[in-house]
């Protein structure tokens, strides 16, 4: 009896071994620079700066007076491109700090969140804006 299960139990297990991989793979490690990882920092910082300036109160108002969705403009942020949130930073750097600078930094926010609201509509991912005309 045992002869009889020995056979087909070995012809079995060398199919199985046969079928598994034992190839490794190798881990590379390497030296990340300096500057590498100060430019992943500052895009951080640049998302977290946008972000806390879209969650101030005076800043959701004007985008309600405008119709702009705040839940939806913080998504947008998130998807932005690196690129997109430098141009961002540098614009509210540019600006004048404290007095009127509040304000003004208000409408250069809103102005980018409509363009960007503007463009996503007119390439027809959103349907935000009721004149846009869309092509579907």
């Amino acid at each position: 009896m045992l002869k009889k299960i020995i056979k087909p139990m070995s012809v079995f297990l060398i199919f199985s071994f046969l079928l598994l991989d034992f190839s490794v793979q190798t881990a590379t490690a390497q030296m990340i620079g300096t500057n590498a990882v100060i430019a992943a920092q500052k895009q951080e910082a640049n998302r977290e700066r946008v972000t806390a300036f879209l969650s101030r109160d005076d800043v959701q108002q004007v985008m309600v007076r405008h119709g702009v969705d705040a839940a939806e403009a913080q998504k947008r942020v998130a998807s932005l491109s690196n690129s997109e949130l430098t141009k961002i930073s540098q614009a509210m750097e540019q600006l004048p700090a404290g007095g009127d600078g509040g304000i003004g930094t208000i409408v250069v926010a809103s102005v980018f969140i409509f363009v960007v609201l503007l463009i996503t509509d007119l390439a027809g991912l959103t349907h935000i804006f009721p004149f846009v005309n869309h092509r579907r």
